[in-house]
């Protein structure tokens, strides 16, 4: 196997010789100053290669040699705190002084410690009852920030040809903004009932939740007439699971350790534009 380090500071040469020893590589090829590929790794070796790079805030990714981007056709992506860094409904509560209570649901959610995820975003969006939906506006506007690396990671992957997804546990009235924004091509989120411009405390239609990711992607690659293997999937929450285990290349970006301990790779310290550099 191929073995890429990543560092999101320049990746210092005193790092390259302990990790092709500790991958019983053969040698090292500079990718970019921030990292580098070690030929001939034994993935036998991941434990200690994962134990020194977590001792050294280093990404390290055991990769098939010759993978190209262009063999994918799909990237799927999560939205809150993926492709985004903030979770939208945890800054929405804000705007009605209960972010800590709802951000300690987001939490456990994501952590896969509350197992019913449609119960768990009905609780939290309950408490958004009578919220001025003005406050959405003010959410997107004021405090949604794309994560660092986000754009060159879809520019490169449309370029390639691959054709995008955002699905997410989030809501469609920022999913929509980011799709027209980033030239996205299929969404699917949920959709918060407004009703005389205040929010009801309600989700209209079916709940976007870990099968339905799954779901979504599976119908998305038969609409583009491709095999799951051919999907990259992109999450950091135990509700993306089910949707990175049908993709062909899974990938935690800054995960809860339950995704990282499932994902093929886990992106913990650079930015989205990492995945590139597995290519």
């Amino acid at each position: 196997m191929n073995l890429v380090i990543q560092s999101p500071e320049p990746l210092g040469a005193a790092h390259v010789k302990p990790l092709i020893a500790l991958a019983r590589g053969s040698q090292a090829q500079p990718i970019d100053p921030y990292a580098v590929r070690i030929l001939d790794a034994n993935p036998a070796q991941r434990g200690d290669v994962e134990a020194y790079c977590a001792t050294h805030a280093l990404d390290c990714a055991f990769v098939r040699p010759r993978l190209a981007l262009s063999d994918f056709g799909l990237v799927a992506m999560d939205m809150d705190s993926t492709l985004i860094t903030i979770e939208c409904i945890d800054e929405i509560a804000d705007f009605c002084g209960l972010k800590a209570e709802v951000s300690a649901i987001t939490e456990a959610a994501m952590r896969g410690e509350i197992k019913n995820f449609d119960e768990s975003l009905i609780a939290r969006v309950a408490l958004l009852k009578g919220l001025d939906a003005d406050a959405l506006e003010h959410v997107y506007i004021e405090r949604l920030r794309l994560s660092p690396g986000a754009e060159a990671m879809l520019g490169a992957a449309q370029r390639a040809g691959l054709r995008t997804l955002l699905v997410s546990g989030g809501f469609t009235f920022f999913t929509d903004r980011l799709k027209a924004r980033l030239g996205l091509d299929f969404t699917n989120a949920n959709t918060l009932e407004i009703v005389d411009g205040k929010l009801t405390g309600k989700v209209v239609g079916e709940i976007v939740n870990a099968s339905v990711k799954a779901r979504t992607l599976r119908e998305t690659c038969e609409h583009l007439g491709i095999p799951t293997s051919r999907a990259i999937a992109l999450g950091d929450g135990s509700n993306d699971l089910e949707m990175m285990g049908e993709a062909g290349l899974s990938v935690a970006f800054r995960a809860k350790p339950v995704v990282r301990a499932a994902a093929d790779v886990a992106l913990n310290h650079v930015g989205l534009d990492g995945l590139l550099r597995l290519f």
